[in-house]
């Protein structure tokens, strides 16, 4: 919005209004949407804190699970809003409102918001730990994964709407042939020559199971204090930077990536995403005063991996993103072996001594602390093998 004022206000009188020129460098305005959202992160912070209080929106806990986390049963949860809240005021005043990349990101992330919304609402007032049923919350995830991976198939490859529905519609007349250009190839990281072509179908089943798989992945990390935000914050910074590099015209070519025209702009969402994330850290920090929800683990994972599939960096994802990863096959590994063992030997046996993974280690014996920072950690370094890709190709 303030781009579009800026320009508005230049075209008047170009003399007066000319030091807004400054608006249309997306360094520029993606550092601003992270203050933005940052601020208004801590600004009403407390305020959202007091209201969810006020509610009784108090998070349930499992009686299987962890006997330590017992405690903090009742602190406020539903926070995730406040992230939403920050990303898309950030997002809306410093981002270009006709960039298509943007609004498929925020219908994906408000539309998995949405999602996890009615799933902790369900939580608090039924006082149902396990929330919305999983067969319910996977068709909705599914539905706006397949309508997002359907768009981007066709809008990665092209420069406006208008070219993504001429694409579409020489893909039905064609008789649905399989073929896309090659900005869609699903591409390697550290090889500058080698991708492989999805075509239209394999493009859609990848990104549907990249932004179903992240928003859940990020959703089960979500279990400790500050876990999950810390990583996302990272991830999304990242991610920040690539889109800034397939968004640019020389940087893609001198670095030998596709470049997407639109994609830059991305730059501005992850910036606000970042900022929004620190001032929810704020309060979300060892002993939290208020849990994200699934209103922001789904809708931040969901974004995470609309952001890599438009930057073609669905595999870098799984790099960077690789406590998410490790999170989520602790719990396909784990519940897959116990029904395994189950029907074999009659009784259940377990590969962790709980899942998902951060509950392994404490029961270990490592405290939630431990836990939190080391996750960081890793995290810091699987985000800077991913970012050494960018020159090693």
């Amino acid at each position: 919005m303030l781009l579009s004022l800026a320009q508005w206000l230049q075209t008047l009188n170009p003399e007066q209004f000319g030091f807004l020129r400054v608006f249309q460098y997306l360094t520029f305005r993606a550092v601003m949407a992270a203050m933005t959202a940052l601020l208004i992160g801590l600004a009403f912070g407390p305020w959202v804190i007091r209201r969810l209080t006020e509610l009784k929106i108090g998070q349930p806990i499992r009686e299987y699970g962890m006997q330590t986390h017992l405690a903090k049963r009742g602190t406020p949860t539903m926070g995730g809003a406040l992230i939403l809240i920050g990303i898309a005021v950030a997002t809306l005043l410093w981002s270009d409102w006709s960039n298509r990349f943007v609004w498929i990101v925020m219908i994906v992330t408000f539309g998995f918001g949405a999602i996890g919304w009615t799933d902790d609402w369900r939580k608090v007032v039924d006082k149902n730990p396990e929330g919305m049923a999983s067969r319910e919350k996977f068709f909705w995830q599914s539905l706006i994964g397949l309508v997002a991976a359907l768009y981007l198939a066709f809008s990665v490859s092209e420069t406006s709407n208008l070219r993504v529905l001429e694409l579409f519609l020489r893909w039905v007349q064609s008789g649905f042939s399989n073929d896309l250009p090659p900005k869609a190839d699903l591409m390697l990281p550290f090889f500058k020559t080698i991708s492989y072509p999805l075509g239209v179908f394999g493009f859609i089943g990848l990104t549907y199971f990249v932004i179903v798989g992240a928003s859940n992945a990020v959703n089960l990390t979500d279990g400790l204090d500050g876990l999950a935000i810390m990583p996302v914050v990272l991830v999304a910074s990242a991610l920040g930077i690539f889109s800034y590099v397939v968004g640019n015209a020389v940087y893609s070519k001198y670095l030998l990536f596709p470049y997407i025209p639109g994609a830059g702009e991305l730059m501005i969402f992850c910036a606000a995403m970042a900022g929004a994330g620190l001032a929810f850290l704020w309060f979300n920090a060892h002993p939290a005063q208020v849990f994200m929800g699934d209103v922001g683990a789904l809708s931040l994972g969901g974004a995470l991996g609309t952001i890599a599939v438009i930057t073609r960096q669905e595999i870098l994802l799984g790099v960077m993103g690789g406590v998410f990863v490790a999170e989520a096959l602790s719990v396909m590994l784990q519940v897959s072996w116990f029904k395994y063992t189950k029907k074999k030997y009659g009784e259940g046996r377990r590969l962790f001594k709980m899942a998902p993974l951060h509950h392994h280690f404490e029961k270990s014996g490592w405290n939630e602390t431990q836990v939190v920072i080391r996750f960081w950690i890793i995290t810091m370094l699987l985000c800077l093998i991913g970012l050494a890709s960018l020159k090693l190709r």
